[in-house]
């Protein structure tokens, strides 16, 4: 090697060290978000917990026998879900299912609708 082709091989090379020490960043992220979004994100949490789910409501009305007799009904036709009697002064509703989410509320709704028209899907509040 020449005098020349050396100086090239060494120019290279110091080209070369110089160009990783350029790529090579460090740095610090800071966020600066508003003290309100984390309140929001608890309510959130609390509401979420604070439901069971969902479920279909197929019957409300003052008489108890008339409950019994939507829920026998309905247990004939759906033996998929369960279903519960709820006193809630001064009416009697049937509850049915317990489902996770809403699209398998909706899902249910669509089977239930051919027999009971009345039914809406709805999220009850824990006791």
């Amino acid at each position: 090697m020449n005098l020349a082709q050396k100086r090239n091989c060494l120019s290279t090379l110091v080209i070369l060290l110089i160009s990783f020490n350029l790529f090579s960043q460090q740095g610090t992220v800071i966020i600066n978000q508003d003290k309100e979004i984390e309140a929001l994100l608890k309510l959130k949490k609390t509401i979420k917990s604070s439901s069971d789910g969902y479920k279909i409501q197929i019957y409300s009305g003052l008489s108890r026998s008339a409950a019994e007799a939507s829920r026998t009904e309905f247990l004939e036709n759906y033996s998929d879900w369960s279903s519960s009697i709820e006193y809630e002064t001064p009416n009697y509703k049937i509850w049915v299912g317990n489902f996770r989410n809403r699209l398998e509320a909706d899902r249910a709704l669509i089977r239930i609708k051919k027999t009971f028209m009345n039914a809406f899907i709805f999220q009850p509040k824990k006791k």
